[in-house]
C-alpha cells in the first residue's frame, strides 16, 4: 500500500514538473529561441519582453484620438507604436504579440518579392488570428490555408461573376430607395441631423442578406446584429492575443464570443435547411448561397462543402459583404461633406450618365469621377487597414535575408496609403484626380496601394463593392445634398475594420 501511494505522489509530482516545464518552454524558451533565429536572419525590431512580447508598449501608446477638427493623417494616431518603430528599424521589422513574432512590412518593393516567390495558395494565416477569430469566420475563405483555400475560392467564385452581380442591382436600388425615403419622411417631420454610418449599414446588411443570402430583412437583421456584437466583443476589448493562456485573463469575453459564434452558427443552420427545402428539380439560386449548397450536394471536381464549412463562408461573407462597401460609402460621405466642390461634381456627372432614367449596371462605367472618388477613399480610409499572412516554408527574400518558415506577417496598409514618400506631401490631402489618368493613383510603387489586399487572395467580392457603392451613392446625390453636423468628432478607430468611432452625425437638405 505504501509503494502505491509513494508511486502516485511521484506521478503528481512528474506530471506537475512536466506542466511546468510546458510553461517554462511555451513562455519563455521557445520564444526565446525563434528570437534568435530572427535576428540571425537579418531581422530586427523593438526588443519583446516575454511571455507579453511588445503588447504593454503597444496598449499603453495606443490611445484613442478625438478631434473636432478633421485631419487625414491618421496613421501615428490609429499606430504610433508603428509610426515610432519605423523611425528606428524602418519599413520592415519585428515585433511580438505575445510569444507570436510578426514581421511587420510596409515596403511596397518586398510585397512585391515576396509576390513572387509565393504563390496565393501556399500563403497560410497566422495561427494566433485563425484561433482568435474562429468565432467570427470559422475556416472560411479569410481564413483557411492550402488547398482547403483553393477548394473554397473554386466555390464561391461564380456567385460573383457578371451574370449574377447584374441580376443584384435592382435589390440593391429597391433597398436604397426604402432608406432614402425613411430619411425625406423624417427630414419633413423635423429631423435633419443623421447618423449616417448606422444608416448606411443597416441598408448594406439587408443588401448582403437579400442579394447573396435570399433571407428577409428580419432574419438579415438578426445575422447582423449577432455579427456586430461579436465584432465589439472580439475587437473592442482589451485582450492579450499571442499571449500562452490569453483569453484566461477576460474569461467573460471569450466566453461571450463563443457564445455569438455559436448563435451565428444556429442562425445560418436554419437557414441553409430552409433553403434546402426550397431547392426543387431545377437547381438551386445562383446567389452565393445556392452556389454553396451547390457545392455541398454534388462537388463538380472538387471535394463537396461539409455543412460547417458552408456555414463558415456564410459568416464570412455576410460579415464582409456588408461591412466593406458600408464603411467606403461612409468615409465617402464624410469626405464629400467636407469637400462640397466634389459633392456637386458628382451630382452633376450623375445627370449626365443617369439623367432622369432608372439606374442600368451599364451605365456605371460612365461615372468615372465617382471612381477616383471611391479610389482617393479607400486610399484614405481603407476599410481593411492591414493584412495578414504567414509564411509556411522558408523564403529567401535576398543574400541577407530570409524570412523563416511559420513567420507572421503584417502589412501596414495604413502605412503604405499615407506615406509621403510613396505618394508625395500632399499625401493627407483628399484629390480624387490623383486617379484620373492613372489606376495607382500617382504612387511611386503599383504594391503601394492595396485596398483589396494583394496576389491571388486578393478580395473576391471587390466587384460587388464597386457595384454597390456607385448604385448606392448615385441614388442619395439625386435625393440629398448634406453637410457635416457640429457634433461630428473626428475618431478613426480599428474595431477590426476602420471605422469612425462615434458614428457620423450629417445634416441632410433633400433636393
Amino acid at each position: 500500500m505504501e509503494i502505491i501511494i509513494r508511486f502516485f505522489i511521484i506521478a503528481i509530482v512528474m506530471a506537475l514538473l512536466y506542466v511546468f516545464c510546458s510553461l517554462i518552454f511555451s513562455l519563455w524558451v521557445f520564444p526565446a529561441l525563434a528570437y534568435r533565429k530572427l535576428k540571425k536572419n537579418g531581422l530586427d525590431g523593438p526588443s519583446p519582453s516575454f511571455p507579453f512580447g511588445n503588447i504593454g508598449e503597444m496598449k499603453k501608446e495606443n490611445i484613442n484620438v478625438k478631434s473636432s477638427s478633421i485631419s487625414h493623417d491618421i496613421h501615428s494616431t490609429l499606430f504610433p507604436f508603428f509610426a515610432r518603430w519605423q523611425n528606428s528599424f524602418g519599413k520592415m521589422f519585428v515585433y511580438w504579440l505575445g510569444t507570436e513574432p510578426f514581421l511587420y512590412i510596409a515596403d511596397p518593393e518586398l510585397l512585391k518579392k515576396l509576390s513572387t516567390e509565393v504563390t496565393a495558395k501556399n500563403w497560410g494565416k497566422p495561427a494566433v488570428f485563425r484561433r482568435d477569430r474562429e468565432a467570427m469566420f470559422g475556416n472560411g475563405l479569410v481564413m483557411s490555408e492550402g488547398d482547403d483555400w483553393a477548394r473554397h475560392r473554386h466555390v464561391i467564385t461564380p456567385a460573383f461573376n457578371p451574370t449574377n452581380l447584374k441580376a443584384m442591382a435592382s435589390l440593391m436600388v429597391e433597398t436604397t430607395n426604402k432608406m432614402l425615403d425613411n430619411w425625406t419622411t423624417l427630414v419633413d417631420s423635423g429631423t435633419q441631423e443623421f447618423d449616417i454610418e448606422r444608416e448606411i449599414t443597416a441598408t448594406a446588411g439587408e443588401i448582403i442578406a437579400k442579394t447573396s443570402f435570399g433571407i428577409s430583412y428580419q432574419s438579415g437583421r438578426l445575422v447582423f446584429e449577432k455579427l456586430r456584437a461579436l465584432q465589439t466583443t472580439l475587437f473592442k476589448t482589451i485582450r492579450f492575443v499571442g499571449v500562452p493562456f490569453g483569453k484566461m485573463m477576460h474569461p467573460k469575453k471569450a466566453l461571450e464570443a463563443r457564445k455569438l459564434g455559436q448563435e451565428i452558427n444556429q442562425l445560418f443552420l436554419s437557414l441553409i435547411d430552409e433553403r434546402r427545402k426550397m431547392i426543387t428539380g431545377s437547381g438551386p439560386q445562383n446567389d452565393l448561397l445556392g452556389s454553396l449548397l451547390k457545392q455541398s450536394e454534388h462537388g463538380g471536381f472538387t471535394k463537396s462543402l461539409t455543412t460547417k464549412e458552408v456555414v463558415d463562408e456564410c459568416k464570412t461573407f455576410f460579415f464582409g459583404g456588408h461591412e466593406t462597401t458600408a464603411l467606403a460609402i461612409t468615409w465617402t460621405m464624410l469626405l464629400l461633406a467636407t469637400h462640397q466642390d466634389w459633392q456637386d461634381q458628382l451630382r452633376e456627372e450623375i445627370r449626365e450618365v443617369v439623367g432622369d432614367k432608372e439606374i442600368d449596371v451599364n451605365m456605371l462605367s460612365g461615372l468615372k469621377k465617382m471612381g477616383w472618388v471611391m479610389n482617393e477613399v479607400l486610399r484614405l480610409y481603407p476599410s481593411a487597414p492591414n493584412a495578414q499572412r504567414q509564411a509556411k516554408a522558408d523564403i529567401q527574400v535576398n543574400h541577407e535575408l530570409s524570412i523563416p518558415s511559420g513567420t507572421n506577417m503584417w502589412i501596414d496598409i495604413v502605412g503604405m496609403h499615407h506615406d509621403p514618400a510613396l505618394w508625395g506631401e500632399d499625401v493627407n490631402e483628399f484629390k480624387p484626380e490623383r486617379f484620373k489618368d492613372d489606376i495607382h493613383g500617382g504612387c511611386k510603387h503599383k504594391m503601394g496601394y492595396l485596398p483589396f489586399g494583394f496576389g491571388g487572395r486578393m478580395c473576391i467580392g471587390r466587384n460587388l463593392t464597386f457595384l454597390e457603392y456607385k448604385i448606392v451613392l448615385t441614388l442619395i446625390l439625386s435625393r440629398f445634398s448634406f453637410t457635416i453636423s457640429p457634433t461630428y468628432c473626428h475618431s478613426p478607430s480599428i474595431v477590426l475594420s476602420l471605422r469612425p468611432s462615434d458614428g457620423l452625425p450629417l445634416v441632410l437638405q433633400p433636393l
